[in-house]
């Protein structure tokens, strides 16, 4: 195994807080995006996560279940690390860290030149990410070796990544950095229930982080401020009041933030001064508050990329190019790409065993 850093599992280390999120009890086809949503049940069928929690417990690691079946190390991410490299130690792989490829060629059998010496093998494996997190030394190593192959690319972009806002409604919103909320998050036709952060750049937090997967340059975002409940009944049930909008929707919203979608989406004035018509505007705004991000935060704040070596050139069994036998990619540098919580580890994981089942 060939690490171009100098110490192997660096994006596990700093997954989950520390603690890493090493799978989802409840990961399914239904939790991946991809050009072809279907290529992915193969490897997900045949290593369960189940079966990675067996190894796991097999090495005594403590773990716990935090929501959404996410599980997480009691102690931390360096218990993943260490029980990968002891697999890899029982397995008899040799891992060489500090070795940057420089060149990959098949002459006959396949010629790896690092930054050290040269190796010759009959087969390949690359498994080296997407570009997400270039602090941690991520390239676009595996896209190019993918590309010297006559393999398509979907074009990769950033994904779990916060969105960003036009300066007009940062105006309104940058100050509330650090404010949370409950929302229901709406994009290219997902739907995610879970926190919202705002951000002096824009808007972070789980549901952002899992619309911005599906979100693309130009569409909008739409929220749902009061997920659970009837917007209309809510305001009407208070229509006789003196209570002014704002003090209203701080029952069920932060304060500031309440005040602060007022001054951007609706006049703040006792409910009673609203006419029915302007109750249900209201409640239409509160249900379906569009934002049009003016983009994301990039790779450097992406947790994964999303799009890179197009499915059809592999084999869903094996994961073995098409194209170019021999020659196989797993995980992040596949354009399959997980929900959060657990499910990109999952898929690194499954791809890596069918992978290894043919290799």
């Amino acid at each position: 195994m060939l690490e171009h850093n100098q110490s192997v599992g660096k994006k596990i280390r700093i997954s989950g807080g520390g603690r890493c999120n090493f799978t989802n009890l409840d990961a399914s086809p239904a939790n991946f995006i991809s050009a072809n949503p279907h290529f992915c049940k193969s490897a997900l069928a045949r290593y369960t996560p189940a079966d990675f929690v067996a190894l796991v417990e097999s090495y005594r690691i403590e773990y716990y279940e935090k929501k959404l079946g996410q599980l997480f190390c009691r102690g931390s991410a360096q218990q993943i690390i260490d029980m990968l490299v002891e697999e890899c130690a029982r397995a008899g792989v040799s891992v060489l860290t500090g070795r940057r490829v420089r060149a990959v060629t098949r002459p006959a059998r396949f010629s790896i030149e690092t930054s050290r010496e040269t190796f010759d093998a009959e087969s390949i494996v690359i498994a080296t990410g997407g570009l997400s997190v270039p602090l941690l030394g991520s390239k676009d190593f595996g896209y190019r070796v993918a590309r010297q192959f006559n393999l398509k690319i979907i074009p990769p972009r950033p994904a779990l990544v916060p969105l960003t806002l036009a300066p007009e409604t940062l105006k309104r919103l940058g100050a509330l950095s650090g404010v949370s909320f409950e929302a229901a998050a709406s994009c290219g036709g997902a739907e995610f229930r879970e926190d919202v952060l705002v951000t002096h750049r824009g808007l972070s937090g789980p549901a952002i982080l899992q619309v911005s997967s599906y979100w693309q340059p130009g569409e909008e975002v739409t929220l749902n401020l009061l997920p659970g409940l009837d917007a209309l009944e809510v305001l009407a049930d208070a229509r006789h009041a003196d209570t002014e909008l704002a003090h209203l929707l701080a029952r069920h919203l932060p304060r500031r933030f309440a005040q602060a979608w007022c001054d951007l989406s609706a006049p703040n004035r006792p409910l009673k001064q609203f006419t029915p018509a302007e109750l249900a505007a209201v409640a239409g705004r509160l249900e379906r508050w569009a934002l049009k991000p003016a983009g994301t935060e990039g790779f450097a704040k992406a947790e994964v990329t999303a799009g890179g070596v197009d499915t059809d050139e592999l084999s869903s069994k094996t994961m073995e190019s098409r194209r170019a036998p021999g020659l196989y990619f797993i995980g992040e540098v596949v354009d399959v790409t997980g929900h959060l919580g657990g499910y990109n580890f999952q898929w690194a994981w499954a791809s890596g065993y069918a992978a290894g089942q043919y290799v």
